[in-house]
């Protein structure tokens, strides 16, 4: 195999194909259902699936199948099965997952990422729009560009290079969803569906995370899980005079305040809630440890866009590491009954409604920790006011142990790609899919990446994608997949 061959091929194919399609992807507002109720209707969805499901047809992989699978009211999903190369005898031509080989099932590669997006949000630096791509300095702004809209890009470009160069890899089962914003309620139906067609899953591939440096490759070691919890305040059936009413009928937002307080302690963000804390096991306190001393002191001061003097706890990078991985937090990300300032009357408003986003620790209970979110929110509530309550939950994640062959192959991939060694850390966001396959395929090992690196801000304005970060990262999937191939061979 020609390692070098990979890179240019990489280089060539995200140079005049894969940039001139993420490019038209960013224009295209595709919001996750979570955002867009209409998505269907508005069709900016089907036109994003229309147009990766389009390029993958151009790429013209020998031998792969590109299909689009619809069930009656679900977001759709984008599949392309890929047969095991021409160079790899161990599933060589097998396309359905179920044929035997030495009276085993041939194992499966099975890639992920999703192309449904977060809302615009507001911030954006002059000249950049969430639906204007623009590339500056190395970056392509946009919305949706890193999270994730290039992960069916990458992953195929990965598998024409490995070709070329005369590498092997296993079948693969590339899935593309379009409900991972909205928590990927559509995503179990379709892969319910597909389990058979999966067959032997035992490496997953997913680039829908994080890097800590953009000068390496990273892989996650684990993802929290996310709680959404929406839960509204009452105390009038309409809005009264201020003047009237103020001193006699509590304040909805008090109330909600004080509710809050339950979970959380104001002044240092600790959450009160036993069920919400999880112990850490020691090896992952070691590894933050080792990656602080990479990442500096001054870490988390340049990692985030501070205003003026405010900064983090002092409590170290290794600390604020395990603290954004493996400890619960919350934000208020929507409000509710509370009009804007310019249209604020002196009312006291009849109603409060929170939207909280809850990250769990990647090995709680969700359930229980919903449980006991619940209640407290709900119990002996001041003023016996009324509150209402709605929670959606999705699962953590912690990986399984590297096999050794993967440990190798990605120090391999990453030395090749970048010049430097691997690495590995926890992200504190969330893949549902990926606790879903842990507990369907749980000898299955993880290879979970991504380009939402420092300043990247997925989610939020200025959203960027690091263009060579992403390709050298194509450049190390293609040899993950080439050492996963060679390591069948040897153990089959």
């Amino acid at each position: 195999m020609e390692r070098t061959l990979i890179r240019d091929e990489v280089s060539s194919i995200w140079a005049n194909d894969v940039l001139p399609a993420l490019v038209h992807y960013i224009e295209l507002p595709a919001l996750s259902p979570a955002f867009d109720t209409a998505w269907d209707a508005h069709g900016y969805l089907r036109q994003a699936v229309a147009l990766l499901h389009g390029w993958a047809l151009q790429l013209g992989l020998a031998g792969a199948t590109v299909s689009t699978r619809e069930i009656p009211g679900r977001t759709p999903v984008i599949v392309v099965n890929v047969p095991a190369s021409h160079n790899d005898q161990t599933n060589d031509d097998q396309t359905s997952g179920n044929q035997l080989v030495d009276g085993n099932l041939p194992p499966t590669v099975l890639m992920y990422g999703h192309l449904d997006k977060q809302p615009e949000m507001e911030g954006w630096f002059e000249g950049l729009s969430a639906w204007t791509p623009t590339i500056s300095d190395g970056k392509l702004y946009g919305r949706g560009g890193a999270d994730d809209g290039y992960a069916l890009f990458a992953s195929l470009t990965a598998i024409r290079a490995l070709r070329r160069a005369g590498g092997d890899h296993a079948r693969v089962v590339l899935v593309i969803e379009a409900s991972e914003e909205s928590g990927s309620p559509d995503l179990a139906h379709h892969i319910e569906s597909m389990h058979a067609e999966l067959g032997n899953v035992d490496l997953v591939v997913c680039l829908d995370s994080g890097c800590a440096t953009y000068d390496r490759l990273w892989t996650t070691t684990s993802l929290r899980g996310l709680a959404h919890v929406e839960f509204t305040v009452s105390v009038l059936t309409e809005g009264v005079h201020s003047g009237t009413a103020g001193g006699v009928v509590p304040s909805s937002f008090r109330i909600a305040r004080a509710l809050l307080d339950r979970l959380e302690d104001p002044l240092t963000g600790e959450l009160k809630l036993p069920e919400l804390a999880v112990t850490i096991p020691p090896a992952l306190v070691e590894a933050a440890r080792g990656t602080a001393e990479l990442l500096g002191d001054d870490w988390a001061t340049t990692a985030y866009p501070w205003i003026h003097s405010t900064h983090p706890d002092h409590c170290g990078t290794a600390d604020h590491l395990l603290d954004r991985t493996w400890k619960a937090a919350f934000e208020v990300v929507g409000v509710d009954g509370i009009p804007s300032t310019s249209k604020a009357g002196n009312v006291l408003r009849p109603r409060t409604t929170l939207a909280l986003a809850m990250r769990l620790p990647p090995t709680a209970d969700t359930e229980a920790c919903v449980a006991a979110v619940t209640r407290a929110l709900t119990h002996d509530v001041p003023y016996n006011a009324t509150v209402e309550i709605h929670t959606e939950v999705a699962g953590g994640w912690a990986a399984p142990d590297l096999a050794p062959w993967l440990d190798q192959v990605l120090e391999y991939a990453s030395q090749t790609a970048y010049g430097l060694g691997h690495r590995s850390l926890g992200e504190g966001g969330t893949i549902p899919f990926m606790a879903m396959l842990a507990r369907t395929f749980p000898a299955a090992q993880f290879a979970v990446a991504g380009v939402l690196g420092p300043g990247s801000n997925a989610h939020g304005p200025n959203e960027f994608l690091h263009l060579d970060y992403a390709e050298r990262l194509t450049v190390a999937v293609a040899l993950v997949l080439h050492g996963h191939a060679q390591n069948k061979k040897i153990t089959t």
